[in-house]
């Protein structure tokens, strides 16, 4: 059975796209790159190894002439900067026009109706913030007035911070649930995402296995639903179901960290996993001949990326190197490993927001001939080429 394998390190960019300026980034932004000097350098031999370095001056990864994967940069065609528009354009969906950003905070029509739908009286903060500052400033308020907090950032995002000993679970994703059902048409905002979170040794704590993004569903067919057609098995780790709205997955398990997703990616290449618990609703898939699987790491961005840590951000990079040979090592013939990104998170540029970067591309196979890959002007170059190994 043949198999394709996607791991996407969020916001790992490598270098501001040429219209960086009309999304008010720097022409210096360059998430990787950065990372690696700021920290010391990466410790990342695996990762040297299928030619990372060889994409820039990247600290710690020297360049390699005898690297054993192919390797380049993707241009993103689409515009915007966030991590639907990147996943989309991977599989093949590719944005005219941006989604909608609110820098002011949402306007008033918004706020009210979300307010009448849900029933809860209030709303707290409604501007962009850092989400871990904004709980951190409302906490009090949010215990006394039982108002969930609302956030935004430079993405086109509507947020939502609660903490589940005062907001039970439920009603916070039933809270998201309504933004999304607002938030379409001429507001188009790309993600309604819950932030749950809990009080630990009297600070706030987001617990990221509760986080959920919702989306809104893809304007058409991706390359994931082309696969499920071609009797494939789509498998999404970490956010990937979030991302599509379920649409093209046919069986998916949320994450809570890095280390979790980099598992369970290393059990489903290992084929250690249930897969009929894992099965989602809107598909019975029992009986396929391909396979696909789809991850996303998202603490890069998360945690290190939004939270100018570029430490711990390369800690993160280092981690994920570490699985590597993990993941190669039970790698069949018959499977392709891609590791790429979705946009940038630069660190150490100054703001916390996502950031108009190109992204690194490996690809590698026991199959395939190492070679540089140039000219690559869309992300949808993954689609591309993971239909093509699928023989679809």
């Amino acid at each position: 059975m043949r198999r394709a394998i996607v791991i996407v390190i969020d916001s790992m960019g490598c270098g501001a796209m040429p219209d960086c300026k009309e999304y008010n980034d720097v022409p210096e932004c360059n998430t990787l790159c950065n990372v690696a000097k700021y920290s010391g350098g990466l410790t990342c031999p695996n990762l040297y190894k299928m030619g990372l370095g060889n994409l820039g001056d990247v600290s710690g990864i020297a360049k390699n002439p005898n690297a054993i994967a192919q390797y380049g940069i993707m241009q993103e065609k689409s515009k915007g900067k966030d991590t639907t528009t990147g996943h989309w354009e991977m599989m093949g969906i590719i944005l005219d026009k941006p989604f909608k950003v609110y820098p002011d905070g949402f306007p008033k029509e918004i706020i009210n109706e979300f307010i009448e739908k849900t029933g809860c009286k209030g709303i707290l903060a409604n501007y962009p913030a850092s989400g871990t500052k904004v709980i951190e400033d409302f906490h009090t308020e949010h215990s006394r007035t039982k108002y969930p907090i609302i956030y935004t950032s430079a993405d086109s995002v509507f947020q939502i911070a609660a903490d589940i000993d005062v907001i039970p679970l439920d009603t916070i994703y039933k809270y998201c649930e309504t933004a999304r059902s607002i938030l379409t048409d001429e507001y188009n905002v790309s993600r309604v995402i819950a932030r749950p979170y809990r009080m630990e040794n009297g600070k706030p704590v987001r617990i990221g296995k509760f986080r959920r993004d919702y989306s809104v569903e893809p304007c058409k067919d991706s390359a994931l639903d082309i696969i499920l057609n071609n009797n494939g098995c789509v498998l999404g780790i970490g956010k990937i179901e979030d991302i599509f709205v379920g649409k093209g997955i046919s069986h998916a398990i949320h994450t809570g960290s890095n280390t979790e997703g980099l598992e369970l990616t290393l059990k489903a290449v290992k084929n250690e996993l249930n897969l009929n618990e894992l099965k989602t609703k809107r598909y019975n898939i029992t009986n396929f001949d391909k396979q696909f699987i789809f991850t996303n790491l998202v603490d890069t961005d998360m945690l290190y990326g939004h939270r100018n840590d570029y430490k711990g951000y390369a800690k993160a990079i280092e981690e994920i190197d570490s699985y590597i040979p993990k993941i190669t090592d039970e790698m069949t013939d018959e499977d392709i490993l891609i590791i790429t990104a979705d946009h940038g998170c630069d660190p150490t540029v100054a703001g916390t927001d996502h950031t108009r970067e190109q992204v690194p591309i490996i690809v590698y196979s026991k199959n395939i001939k190492p070679k540089r890959l140039d000219d690559i002007n869309s992300f949808d170059f993954i689609s591309e080429t993971i239909l093509n190994w699928l023989n679809i």
